[in-house]
């Protein structure tokens, strides 16, 4: 290919308004590898315009003079730049940039590694789980097992429901201590709550339907319904738990977390419980029983889930390891009606194919070896340790209202009349602490003030010092 041949006497004549090509001395390396350099800095500065469009490079042999390289690398790379379409050889006259070639904005300067960091949320924020190092270190143990010695259900697309051991592992777990009613058939893996909550919008209601979800609510429920173009009606929750007495006709199923409201923290009475089974019953409704954090009871056995109370399959009950393991794992559950089965797993088959097979193996050996019962022990302590830090903190901050709560994971604190939440959420996160505001979390009835704020995944002290802080900016209010 001709890439440098002697140019006309016209062309020699011709001025170019080249770049300072000594400029790319420092972009090359000092040795080897130099021909992808010099392609990369080329088709930048072509792209970048400061190489026009037709414009003519200079002759190998004068720009690896200039560069101080081989003239070989030069030409190795003007022949990928014309091998891409950047650059054509003219023969008799040289080497030119393309007539059209893309033009690329100049990028901005990367990230440094600090700005590239993932931030820590601040103590308090909701949804981080506590890192146990037994847990941990016993869930590598497990992971390192099927990797030593993997099974053939590694290496093929699996079963859309998920691996019949663990669905086998948890339902056993679920009927022991949850009360559920399920077999290993009625289970399907998901990657958390809020892809078993959107399956259901997707397979059970149609565009402009109505659901029903607890008031004040839990957001990231009510983002599914509407994403899925539902309508959305808010039922009040008092201190008994939603009220379906004031289900609005209509409504085609109904949200609830009875166990533990979010974010209220109530526990739904039997009496409204048996209310919202008969209401389903009657109506043909859908029940969506949310159990997220029901594992965390400080005092006494976890409650007995809703769904167990239903004979007549109109619960779908949603579970999930982000609490109780951690959010990175992506695995949760659904127990679902059997009329429901085969319509959202065929819905799961079309988006997402099946669950990871290899957590989901080390979380089956987890579950019957006994370990994920023994980490639940550990795990309920660190919490209660956490919430009585944070409650050791913020008892000093006046006009707060905080009850001690005796589940969960997070807590409300009422504050004074003359502090509104988003207030207060902008004080706290200053102080350190990382809060919500209730009122985001109102649906249709008037907004409640307070505050819901997070305590797993952080040392008490940690949590001690954050809300103390907080509670001092509280003080001159």
């Amino acid at each position: 290919m001709a890439l440098d041949r002697k140019s006309t006497n016209s062309e020699r004549k011709k001025k170019t308004n080249s770049p300072d090509w000594s400029a790319l001395v420092p972009v090359l390396p000092a040795a080897g590898k130099r021909t992808p350099a010099l392609y990369r800095e080329l088709r930048r500065l072509i792209e970048a315009g400061t190489l026009p469009a037709g414009g003519k490079l200079p002759t190998s042999r004068d720009l690896a003079a200039r560069l101080g390289i081989a003239r070989g690398s030069v030409v190795a790379a003007f022949e990928m730049l014309i091998a891409e379409g950047y650059a054509v050889a003219r023969p008799g006259a040289g080497t030119f940039v393309a007539d059209r070639v893309p033009t690329v904005r100049q990028a901005a300067a990367p990230a440094t590694m600090e700005g590239a960091a993932v931030r820590m949320p601040l103590p308090g924020t909701l949804g981080v789980a506590m890192a146990d190092a037994r847990t941990l270190s016993l869930f590598r143990t497990l992971l390192n097992r099927h990797l030593a010695r993997p099974g053939p259900e590694h290496f093929h697309y699996g079963d859309p429901r998920g691996g019949e051991a663990l669905r086998q592992a948890l339902a056993a777990y679920l009927r022991q201590a949850r009360g559920v009613r399920c077999t290993a058939q009625s289970i399907l893996i998901t990657s958390g709550t809020q892809q078993g909550l959107d399956l259901v919008a997707r397979a059970l209601f149609s565009p402009g339907e109505r659901v029903m979800i607890e008031d004040p609510c839990y957001p990231s429920a009510r983002a599914v319904f509407s994403g899925n173009g539902l309508a959305v009606s808010g039922l009040p929750v008092d201190g008994e738990g939603a009220d379906i007495a004031r289900a609005v006709p209509e409504a085609r199923a109904v949200y609830v977390t009875p166990s533990h409201q979010f974010p209220l923290g109530v526990t739904m009475t039997m009496r409204r419980r048996l209310a919202l089974i008969d209401w389903a019953r009657d109506t043909g409704g859908w029940i969506i029983e949310d159990d997220y954090d029901s594992e965390f009871r400080y005092a006494g056995p976890p409650l007995a889930a809703m769904q167990g109370m239903d004979d007549s399959g109109r619960v779908i009950y949603l579970g999930t390891f982000s609490k109780v393991l951690f959010p990175g794992l992506r695995l949760g559950y659904a127990v679902l009606p059997d009329p429901l089965v085969d319509r959202i797993v065929a819905l799961r088959t079309r988006s997402d194919r099946s669950p990871p097979t290899l957590a989901e193996a080390a979380l089956t050996d987890l579950i019957r070896e006994g370990h994920f019962a023994a980490h639940l022990r550990r795990a309920r302590r660190q919490a209660q340790a956490a919430r009585d830090g944070l409650l050791d903190g913020l008892r000093t901050a006046p006009g707060l209202a905080v009850a001690v709560p005796d589940q969960g994971l997070h807590l409300v604190a009422g504050l004074p009349d003359s502090v509104p939440d988003m207030v207060a959420v902008e004080m706290a996160r200053k102080a350190g602490l990382g809060v919500r505001a209730l009122s985001a979390m109102a649906v249709t009835q008037p907004p409640r003030q307070g505050l819901v704020i997070g305590f797993s995944g952080f040392a008490p002290e940690v949590l001690r010092d954050a809300a103390s802080r907080f509670a001092a900016a509280l003080g001159p209010l």
